[in-house]
């Protein structure tokens, strides 16, 4: 019996050694990762220029004007530059010196009067002054601004703060041109010019139109000499 053992152990052996893989533990199988799923892509939109915000001007202020510090050299050309500076009264909602910057690039353009350089002392020719409506109105009494208009003391050209922010219908949306407008128009009166018409249906209105109560029959045109420079500005 023992001999019988032994030979039958040494049949399932050989029958082992036969069939390999019957007794070879099986491989293990690599499943990949799967793939990431592709992100969608953002839609492509026509690329187009920030709204500005709008601003809420209060009908009053602090009733106490700032001058803005600093200075601006007028821009090249002949001729003795006029001497200016700028005030904001306190506790609009603008920064100071981004509005001494928008007042001087409009003066110094080659379509304006003349060559302004911004100071911050005086003796100077004019003061433009952001004002709000409540100043607006004392600043230029006796003429009744109504709290709407603008205009010249004879001292300051006194900016209507609510016009500046909202600018009038008759610009039809473009605060840009209409701010230069404003400026040229009271600068115009401290400059000695006087209010002008229409000169006919379809032409440009001169600057010192009262552009803000009406254009007549003109086209709306912020600049003292529309025509002058084009070479300039290309």
């Amino acid at each position: 019996m023992p001999l019988l053992a032994l030979l039958l152990l040494l049949l399932a052996a050989l029958a082992g050694c036969a069939n390999p893989e019957a007794t070879a533990p099986p491989s293990p199988s690599i499943t990949p990762p799967p793939s990431p799923a592709p992100r969608p892509l953002a839609p492509r939109h026509r690329e187009e220029a920030p709204e500005q915000e709008e601003v809420r001007v209060p009908n009053a202020a602090s009733g106490r004007y700032a001058i803005v510090p600093g200075s601006a050299p007028a821009r090249p050309g002949r001729g003795a530059a006029v001497r200016y500076l700028v005030e904001v009264e306190r506790g609009l909602p603008f920064e100071p010196r981004a509005f001494a910057a928008e007042v001087h690039r409009t003066l110094n353009d080659v379509r304006g009067w003349a060559r302004f350089h911004r100071v911050d002392h005086g003796p100077v020719r004019v003061r433009v002054a952001l004002s709000s409506p409540r100043m607006t109105i004392r600043q230029c009494l006796p003429l009744r601004t109504g709290g709407e208009l603008s205009c010249w003391n004879g001292r300051r050209s006194v900016i209507n703060a609510l016009r500046w922010a909202k600018g009038v219908p008759q610009y039809d949306g473009d605060l840009a041109a209409y701010r230069h407008y404003l400026i040229n128009h009271e600068v115009g009166h401290a400059l000695g010019h006087d209010h002008r018409h229409c000169p006919g249906p379809g032409r440009l209105a001169p600057v010192m139109v009262q552009q803000s109560k009406s254009l007549g029959r003109c086209r709306p045109n912020p600049w003292p000499h529309p025509h002058r420079g084009r070479d300039q500005r290309r």
